[in-house]
């Protein structure tokens, strides 16, 4: 499909899907707008007017929060998720961050989340264990952070497929406005007993600091308590599984990176690493200019919207040589697939440490574990990115 890129588009035109379609490879057209149009003007992402897909242009971006501001995600997910720590700015944005930071510091982690860790993907991985195939998307990598995070935050769950479909919905609504707005009103309605058991018998767990902790001497309502939930229950459950759905890809397809993790577990953190870079799960983040200025040879008015693309700038062929190549050994610690700057992912170590745990689990207890060929596995997704099935094979576990 031939592509007019000096006229405005939009994600069905570029892709030929929306923006939560399973489209299988966009980085030929990132590659072709990065060398034609940087900056390309869009229609119908939350009326975002330009898609940034340079790595120096993101870059510029995420380091300046004063000219690019982050209030721009009022006017798309904050409309389901309400006022969150992602639209907020300055004194605001740090002091609501203070409030849940503590429970995602690595020294907090390293104390008392390691057995949970441990527990979870053993208790995960025991029916599996006792078969020789799997696919281990819906049976691992699809509930494993979500049960994690629920336990951090200390929300009960009877069904974690369900809840998160209700949390994947919620981050659609791009596509479907209507089920985003059902799931942002369903979350409320399981939560808010919950938050008002919190508020009558505190406990050590995060929600508990959310109801009690004070922002500038007063408290959070209810309705700033559910809108964090709705931050962080996606953001823990979503993100994390598609890092380690695609780290399991990447080295199932690349057999001698593999057999070099099985040889030293101390290089699973390195294809982790390039895992994040080379497919980012989280594609897009929204920034607002505050000011007239001028990016990438385009001038942009004060209030223009920017869809920034961190999964195009992570592929960016004038910053990483031969991008598209999957490299554990890459050492590319400067990848953005966790943003940059006030607005850096709170809980990238959680994420690294739950990758790290459950990777290191599924190649302790899957023998000779390889993916199916009988069953191709794809990557596929616009704004988030992973695997959306893992068929593997396995030899039977050692008693």
């Amino acid at each position: 499909m031939s592509i007019a890129l000096d006229e405005p588009t939009n994600s069905i035109e570029l892709f030929g899907g929306s923006i939560m379609s399973p489209v299988r490879d966009p980085w030929p057209m990132y590659r072709r707008l990065r060398l034609e149009r940087p900056l390309i003007q869009l229609r119908g992402f939350f009326s975002v007017e330009h898609l940034v897909t340079r790595y120096d242009d993101v870059q510029t971006i995420l380091r300046d929060p004063v000219r690019f501001s982050s209030k721009a995600n009022a006017r798309g997910i904050g409309i389901v998720m309400g006022r969150t720590i992602i639209e907020m700015e300055g004194r605001e944005h740090v002091r609501h961050r203070n409030l849940i930071a503590p429970f995602f510091s690595p020294r907090a982690l390293r104390e008392e989340l390691g057995s949970v860790l441990r527990r979870i993907a053993s208790e995960l991985i025991d029916p599996i264990a006792e078969k020789t195939s799997a696919e281990l998307v819906s049976e691992f990598t699809f509930t494993y952070p979500l049960r994690v995070i629920t336990q951090i935050i200390g929300i009960p769950i009877a069904d974690f497929h369900e809840f998160h479909h209700m949390a994947l919905d919620l981050i659609s609504i791009a596509d479907n406005p209507t089920k985003g707005l059902a799931a942002a009103q369903q979350l409320a309605e399981y939560l808010l007993p919950i938050v008002a058991e919190r508020r009558r018998e505190p406990r050590g767990d995060l929600l508990s600091k959310l109801v009690h902790g004070e922002v500038e001497g007063h408290r959070l309502t209810d309705e700033e308590v559910i809108s964090f939930l709705r931050l962080l229950l996606p953001a823990g459950a979503d993100t994390t599984y598609r890092l380690i759905g695609t780290t399991l890809y990447a080295l199932l397809t690349h057999r001698d990176q593999l057999e070099q993790v099985y040889a030293d577990r101390n290089r699973l953190a390195g294809a982790i690493e390039e895992a994040l870079r080379w497919e980012s799960p989280v594609q897009y983040v929204s920034r607002e200019t505050t000011v007239d200025l001028a990016l990438g040879g385009v001038d942009l008015p004060a209030g223009s919207m920017l869809f920034v693309c961190l999964g195009s700038a992570n592929r960016d062929e004038t910053h990483f040589e031969d991008p598209d190549r999957f490299d554990m050994d890459r050492r590319a610690e400067d990848h953005i697939a966790f943003g940059f700057g006030p607005h850096f992912c709170a809980g990238s170590h959680l994420a690294r440490m739950e990758a790290t745990v459950a990777l290191n689990a599924l190649l302790d207890r899957l023998p000779n574990l390889r993916l199916d060929p009988s069953e191709p596995a794809h990557i596929v997704g616009l704004a988030f990115r992973s695997p959306d099935r893992l068929p593997v094979l396995f030899d039977a576990e050692k008693s």
